[in-house]
C-alpha cells in the first residue's frame, strides 16, 4: 500500500511542520501593534521650542522629574510616566516630596513655546523654593539636526 499509511494502519510521522497558522497569528499581532503603538504615547501636548544645544546627561538608574507647562499655562508633574495636573501652589510640595523619596533626581522643565514667559519664570522660582538647585530645560533640535 502506498501513501501515509503502512500495512498495519498506522500513520507515518510528518516530516514538515505547517507554519501557515503561525504566520497568520503573527500578521494579526503585527497589525494590532501597529494600530495601538501611536495610542500609547501619553502626556501633555507641548510644542517645544527648537534650538541647537548639547543634550543633558541622563542618569540611567532613575527617571527625571519632568515639570510641563502647556500652552494654556497649566502645570503637570511626571515621574516615570505618571503625569498629574497640579496648581503652582501644589507644585512646590509635590516636587519636594518626590525629591525626598529620591534625592539627587534631575528636574527638567518642558515649556510650550506659546506659553507666557512669566509662567516659566514663576515655575522656575517655585522649583527654586522647593530646593531644586539645577533645572534642565527640554527643547527639540531644529529641523535637519538629530
Amino acid at each position: 500500500m502506498h501513501g501515509p499509511f503502512n500495512r498495519m494502519g498506522r500513520r507515518k510521522p510528518m516530516n514538515e511542520i505547517n507554519v501557515v497558522p503561525f504566520i497568520d497569528v503573527m500578521l494579526v499581532l503585527l497589525v494590532i501593534f501597529m494600530i495601538t503603538a501611536p495610542m500609547l504615547t501619553q502626556g501633555v501636548q507641548v510644542d517645544l521650542p527648537q534650538t541647537a544645544s548639547e543634550p543633558i546627561e541622563e542618569s540611567e538608574d532613575r527617571d527625571p522629574i519632568v515639570v510641563s507647562v502647556d500652552s494654556e499655562g497649566q502645570f503637570f508633574v511626571s515621574l516615570g510616566g505618571d503625569e498629574t495636573r497640579v496648581s503652582l501652589d501644589e507644585l512646590s510640595q509635590r516636587v519636594l516630596v518626590l525629591l525626598e523619596r529620591q534625592p539627587g533626581t534631575q528636574v527638567l522643565v518642558r515649556g510650550d513655546r506659546n506659553v507666557a514667559y512669566g509662567q516659566v519664570v514663576s515655575l522656575m522660582s517655585t522649583l527654586q523654593e522647593a530646593g531644586v538647585a539645577n533645572v534642565g530645560l527640554i527643547s527639540e533640535p531644529p529641523p535637519g539636526e538629530s
